[in-house]
């Protein structure tokens, strides 16, 4: 879901009844549900139901591949649409160094977050990367800088191989506007303000 930002699911076979259950997140805009709901009218799916985001169901193992094409039909327009229309709300803006401990644990003393009470997201205007590489098989973790020199450390999961991951890895000559959410990294005995990067966008 968050990699190709369409609607997915994971599935698991059981090896004794030769059925496959799982469940299901969508992108918003998208009924998950719904599509569910109409695949087991069409005696596609077995069971399942959910709503516009979350589903849930079990198929007989030899009807996945049915169920994929009737999914990428039935929510083909509701998808493009979603995709075409998708925004990132930015909470509030800030610098590296105004990325502090106190206000991160300000910031999750209003937890628990999820989808009833999302994690604030906050914009980096005009920050460069410093550094970036690697991290295990597909994430990118970097190092960004304000223009008054303060840095924050940062890290884009499942990127390496995404426009935004060529974009850590390669641009550091131009400053670039990033967005994200806050979080604490507690490592080693040390405790630092970390990004967990959404996206990021050229100054223009």
């Amino acid at each position: 879901k968050e990699r190709y930002k369409v609607p997915s699911f994971v599935l698991g076979i059981s090896k004794e009844s030769g059925e496959a259950t799982g469940s299901g997140r969508s992108i918003k805009g998208g009924d998950l549900g719904r599509a569910v709901q109409a695949a087991v009218k069409a005696g596609i799916v077995k069971k399942g139901g959910g709503h516009a985001m979350a589903a849930g169901l079990s198929v007989v193992k030899d009807r996945i591949g049915d169920l994929r094409a009737f999914f990428e039909e039935k929510l083909a327009e509701e998808t493009e649409h979603a995709q075409q229309n998708q925004s990132l709300k930015i909470d509030a803006a800030l610098t590296a160094s105004g990325a502090t401990i106190a206000l991160i644990e300000q910031i999750e003393s209003a937890g628990p977050f999820g989808a009833a009470n999302p994690a604030p997201i906050f914009a980096f205007p005009a920050h460069r990367v410093v550094y970036a590489d690697i991290a295990g098989t597909d994430h990118v973790r970097c190092t960004l800088a304000a223009a008054d020199g303060s840095r924050i450390k940062a890290i884009a999961f499942r990127v390496a191989d995404t426009e935004l991951g060529e974009i850590l890895l390669t641009e550091r000559a131009m400053p670039l506007n990033f967005a994200g959410r806050l979080a604490i990294n507690d490592w080693g005995g040390r405790r630092e303000p970390q990004l967990f990067i959404e996206d990021v966008a050229r100054v223009k």
